[in-house]
């Protein structure tokens, strides 16, 4: 029986070397396909990472805003706080009779006459309750404005609320004055009675505005 020469094809299949060929063209294909899909997996998890951040982002500007009106706001309420304080120790009277007296003096001071003064009260606050004034003045035309001057301008917190032309003769002025100031409740006295609405009898009819500005206030 004959030896026949082996096939070269069958030689190189049966050969070491064509296998490790074979196999490492396989791992690299694998390889290839692989990092492929990292690349495109990596590519889609940044687009979403970066989209999410650029997104909190917005959220947290967005919040940033909100809050700014309420940074400091402890600090402001402290200060509000010390601001009425200090108004309340300066421009609001005492006691009932520090009311009284004060405009008895700016009386004297600008030569004008008080009559048919009454006092009473409004409704009480919780803080302060207002006290009006209700008086006829009389004198000549420049001592009442300068009465009334001193009352917008006193270091005394007063309102004028209504005034009214009564009269005149020999070259004076005769009106009719509504004022008003605060007191802590607890200084009204119990016994005093409750303001009239403008325009009801015994009250002082608005026919001239009263919140008409003073040059030169003070204390404010």
């Amino acid at each position: 029986m004959s030896n026949q020469p082996a096939s070269p094809w069958r030689e190189r299949l049966t050969s070491p070397l064509t296998w490790h060929y074979a196999g490492f063209t396989v791992l690299l294909v694998l390889t290839v396909v692989l990092a492929a899909r990292l690349g495109l997996d990596w590519a889609a998890t940044n687009g979403r990472s970066t989209d999410a951040l650029a997104g909190k982002q917005v959220e947290l500007r967005a919040m940033d805003l909100q809050t700014a009106p309420l940074r400091g706001l402890d600090r402001r309420v402290e200060e509000s706080r010390s601001q009425i304080l200090a108004f309340y120790q300066k421009r609001i009277p005492p006691n009932y009779s520090s009311i009284a007296a004060r405009v008895g003096e700016l009386q004297v001071n600008s030569g004008v006459r008080l009559s048919r003064v009454q006092y009473s009260q409004g409704p009480p606050g919780n803080d302060l309750t207002e006290i009006s004034m209700d008086a006829g003045i009389g004198g000549a035309y420049p001592d009442i404005m300068h009465f009334v001057n001193s009352l917008e301008r006193d270091k005394t917190f007063f309102v004028i609320r209504a005034m009214q032309l009564t009269g005149t003769q020999g070259g004076l002025v005769n009106l009719r004055l509504r004022v008003s100031t605060w007191l802590r409740p607890a200084d009204v006295p119990s016994d005093m009675p409750a303001t009239p609405k403008l325009g009801e009898e015994g009250s002082t009819p608005t026919t001239e505005p009263a919140n008409r500005p003073a040059a030169g206030k003070e204390g404010e």
